[in-house]
């Protein structure tokens, strides 16, 4: 029997000051004039046309994610963040949070975003070196990359710094470098990533020179190192968090959890009596707003058929490096346990998952080759 998962809310914000050439976000280039005002209306209206699809049910985290939410006002957020809080019961102590570039925030901003209602802050840093960043294409440099994590540390108790491994010309030494430097901030949660080069992107087309497998596996190798040396626990495939303060907001969506998806291109699931239904929404932005204007922002909406539901479970649960408990599947997809059972154990004599009778949880092998791991899911 399916039961109704945790609810959370994203709210995307599709504009950068430029777009880095390794980016596949839906993003855009800023207008001269950002509508920022026509914006938070069409995304608090597009929230008031799903209450019937979400009425009585809690909001546990909130994520302005994009693009670069850090370009909107802290008083435009704070009034969003009004309206929110008038149309949906939010969960007390909700985690609220906002991702920042730092070419585009100051302290006095970063104070101005905590004050309106953001409790967590997820800073885009990617690296540490002038020449690195250059080579991203990033609108920052190092002295503000420093001072962003410096601000965020000072106003906000929880915060993530996003690095990146594997960058153009990039050293073993400079990616140590890099994860020092981030280390003195003391952040609460730190994402290490790898670049990769996705379709329709600049980098896609046009490579730049990236390091040889050997020299990104040790990379790899000496940034988890060092983190695990300063207390940092990987409890997913790319996110370390210090204290147990893991991103509740992708915890839920690892644990295949609800989430309602508003804004240019964003993406919803959301659980109920008509089964599981992904949403999209248009990715342009202006074409976004017209379509709430007319009442209709969803672009596509289909209900997820029951052959494909193991795969898109295990596509999110087997992310976490401890994974989840055996009986969310069956709470979360409706569908029992026990029709995989041959094909789980199959997978845990091969080394894929461990065998552990109350959880769903991949081995190293399984972590390190995901993707291989997924494809036997498939229907």
């Amino acid at each position: 029997m399916r039961l109704t998962p945790p609810l959370s809310l994203y709210l995307h914000v599709p504009w950068c000051v430029r777009k880095c050439p390794y980016c596949d976000f839906n993003s855009h280039v800023m207008p001269t004039r950002l509508p920022e005002e026509r914006y938070l209306t069409a995304l608090r209206q597009d929230l008031e046309m799903q209450l019937p699809r979400i009425w009585g049910r809690t909001v546990e985290t909130v994520f302005f994610g994009g693009g670069t939410p850090s370009v909107l006002s802290p008083e435009g957020v704070g009034r969003l963040l009004e309206e929110i809080r008038a149309l949906v019961p939010l969960a007390a102590g909700a985690e609220i949070t906002l991702e920042a570039n730092p070419g585009t925030v100051d302290a006095e901003r970063f104070r101005a975003f905590r004050a309106v209602g953001i409790n967590r802050l997820s800073v885009g840093i990617q690296s540490f070196s002038d020449d690195q960043l250059k080579l991203l294409g990033r609108i920052h440099g190092s002295s503000e990359a420093h001072r962003a994590a410096e601000a965020a540390a000072t106003h906000f108790e929880r915060f993530n710094l996003d690095l990146m491994v594997g960058l153009p010309e990039q050293t073993i030494e400079g990616v140590c470098a890099d994860v020092a430097q981030a280390l003195q901030y003391a952040p609460s949660h730190l994402s290490c990533y790898q670049l990769t080069l996705e379709p329709h992107t600049p980098f896609y087309h046009h490579p730049p020179p990236l390091p040889d497998a050997d020299t990104l596996d040790q990379g790899e190798q000496a940034a988890h190192g060092a983190l695990l040396a300063a207390g940092y626990e990987a409890y997913e495939t790319s996110a370390w968090a210090r204290g147990g303060d893991q991103c509740r907001h992708n915890l839920n969506y690892w644990c295949f959890g609800d989430y309602l998806g508003l804004g240019a291109g964003a993406h919803g699931k959301l659980s109920g009596p008509w089964g599981i239904e992904r949403q999209r929404r248009a990715r342009q932005p202006e074409a976004y707003m017209r379509a709430v204007e007319r009442g209709v922002p969803i672009e596509e909406s289909l209900n997820v058929a029951a052959q494909d539901l193991p795969f898109e479970f295990m596509m999110n649960a087997l992310r976490l490096s401890k994974g989840v408990p055996r009986e969310m599947y069956e709470r979360h997809t409706g569908l029992s346990l026990q029709g995989l059972q041959p094909l789980l154990s199959q997978l845990e004599e091969e080394g894929w998952l461990e065998a552990n009778p109350h959880r769903l949880c991949p081995t190293f092998r399984g972590q390190r080759f995901l993707n291989d791991l997924l494809q036997r899911f498939l229907p």
